[in-house]
């Protein structure tokens, strides 16, 4: 069973960043760490989820999601609908994905696909990482109820609407909402594109795009 939220201990070593969606773009991850120097033996790098689909390299996803001295994710939609393609009880859940990026995956041995799906399976819904700013969280889309304690106390009783939220949904960009978030520092999200990165409240967008013509990868350091 994976673990709702990770939480990390501040870093005393090196820095932290946070990455936007990568959607499969990972040599363009890598030149975005060698431009920032980037040093893998002590600096952490945080993902909002969606490291497939789109881009050119999502085989690699399961690679990274295995450095796990430096390179942390959670689960975004795009990791869920691969896991779902793969439940018997969604029959449409295949085509779903393929025709949001995800024709990269069915090509390959039965085999393989469930031992990606497991990899997916086990990444954390959300993370805290400890700074000397506060405890920033990690979520692909969305806290629900802006209330980040609440999420990780009543998400048992609430499994299946917590989990579309946190995967889906975009009310708080689509509104414009600057409530901020309570019960946590700061939030950095993905799942919504944005030309830059952009802030409502305590909650950053850093989605910008990967895997799409016009996109980019987009790191930001929090510590």
């Amino acid at each position: 069973m994976y673990e709702l939220c990770k939480r990390f201990e501040v870093n005393r070593n090196g820095r932290d960043f946070v990455v936007g969606d990568i959607h499969g773009c990972f040599d363009e991850l890598e030149e975005a760490l060698k431009a920032v120097g980037f040093d893998k033996r002590w600096d952490r790098l945080f993902s909002v989820g969606d490291l497939i689909d789109r881009g050119p390299q999502s085989e690699s996803a399961v690679y990274y999601v295995m450095q796990e001295r430096w390179f942390h994710a959670i689960k975004g939609n795009h990791e869920q609908m691969l896991i779902d393609a793969l439940n018997p009880d969604y029959p449409n859940a295949a085509g779903n994905h393929a025709q949001n990026g995800g024709m990269w995956f069915y090509g390959l041995p039965t085999v393989e696909q469930q031992c990606i799906a497991l990899v997916f399976d086990d990444l954390p819904l959300a993370m805290e990482v400890e700074t000397d700013r506060g405890v920033i969280g990690i979520i692909h889309a969305e806290v629900p109820n802006c209330n980040w304690h609440q999420f990780k106390t009543l998400y048992p009783f609430n499994k299946e609407h917590f989990d579309a939220v946190a995967m889906w949904a975009r009310t708080r960009i689509a509104r414009g909402t600057t409530r901020e978030v309570i019960g946590i520092d700061h939030v950095y999200v993905g799942h919504s594109c944005v030309d830059n990165p952009l802030t409502l409240g305590n909650v950053t967008y850093v989605d910008t795009g990967a895997g799409f013509k016009e996109g980019r990868i987009t790191l930001i350091q929090i510590q």
